[in-house]
């Protein structure tokens, strides 16, 4: 079935659900893209497994009806609370049509241990950081504002990035800035990291990052030196990748037949892992892909919403 072919007629329109979502500060990435591929039936089971903000769940509550159920999962509790806000509020013309809403607080590696076999008709995965986190200074995911080096998006458990940037020896630093940010300046980052210890704020481990590697031609001006290194802690501090493997090897054991997986992702490293995971689910008879190339922002929302730039959908439906 080819993307046209899944949409449905009841479905609210593109410009509807945008401005829906900029109430509430936030735009969903590929929203219509990612409704359309979910292909949400009234009365279904949808289990958004990174729910941020509720952007997309808000969307797909809005489709489930009365008799249906959204199951989402965050591992910030912060987002967690802003979604539950927004999703227990449904509007007036809805307030007899709303489907159940469970929210629960852990990864979605986790998800076996929360919703039994065969259970959900979609499973949709938004991955990496959510503009909200961005945004607060006090996390402390961007390079672009004063904060402390947190990073966690679960902030009650785990080593933070200014325990990692403090404690790792300078091979390990290296090795990680290298495998998760495919930085190939990491030894030089890395080297200058150590020498600069004790760092403590976003900004100076910036200006350490940026001071060890200048760009030295036009593409890479591009983009912020610390960029690929900031990536690479965020994704080591909450072990987004083994967290992705094993939501990966999981989610042909909850979706029931017909159920439709749909993860967007926004670098190389998780498109990848999301690629081979459904390449290799079709050999095995428990997927049949719809997306032959990934799914890219156009450019009218890419205008509107920049962070949809680097974002890939890509869809399977359990057979």
């Amino acid at each position: 079935m080819d993307k046209e072919d899944s949409r449905t007629d009841s479905a609210p329109g593109r410009e509807r659900g945008e401005t829906d979502s900029r109430r509430f500060g936030h735009v969903p990435v590929l929203l219509q893209e990612t409704i359309d591929f979910l292909a949400v039936q009234r009365g279904g089971t949808i289990i958004d497994l990174t729910l941020g903000l509720g952007g997309h769940a808000w969307e797909i509550a809005k489709r489930l009806g009365a008799q249906g159920r959204l199951i989402g999962f965050d591992k910030d509790p912060a987002a967690l609370e802003r979604a539950r806000e927004r999703l227990t509020s449904p509007p007036r013309e809805l307030v007899g049509d709303w489907p159940q809403i469970e929210l629960v607080h852990a990864s979605f590696a986790d998800v076996a241990d929360h919703v039994p076999p065969a259970s959900a008709n979609g499973l949709l995965a938004d991955l990496g950081v959510s503009s909200m986190q961005l945004e607060d200074a006090e996390r402390g995911f961007s390079f672009q504002a004063e904060g402390p080096l947190d990073m966690r998006m679960n902030t009650q458990s785990g080593l933070t990035a200014e325990q990692v940037v403090n404690r790792f020896s300078e091979r390990e630093l290296a090795d990680a800035i290298y495998e998760f940010g495919e930085e190939r300046r990491s030894r030089r980052i890395a080297r200058a990291i150590v020498r600069a210890r004790p760092i403590r704020s976003t900004a100076q481990l910036a200006a350490v990052i940026s001071a060890a590697a200048r760009p030295m031609n036009q593409a890479e001006r591009r983009i912020h030196p610390a960029t690929r290194t900031f990536q690479a802690l965020r994704i080591l501090v909450n072990r987004e990748l083994d967290d992705l493997g094993e939501l990966l090897r999981t989610a042909p054991q909850i979706l029931r037949r017909g159920g439709r997986l749909v993860v967007i992702s926004f670098h190389s490293l998780e498109d990848r892992m999301v690629k081979d995971a459904m390449r290799d689910g079709v050999h095995d008879g428990v997927y049949r892909v719809l997306t032959k190339k990934p799914v890219t922002a156009e450019k009218e929302e890419i205008e509107r919403n920049p962070r949809s730039r680097s974002a890939k959908l890509r869809a399977a439906v359990r057979v």
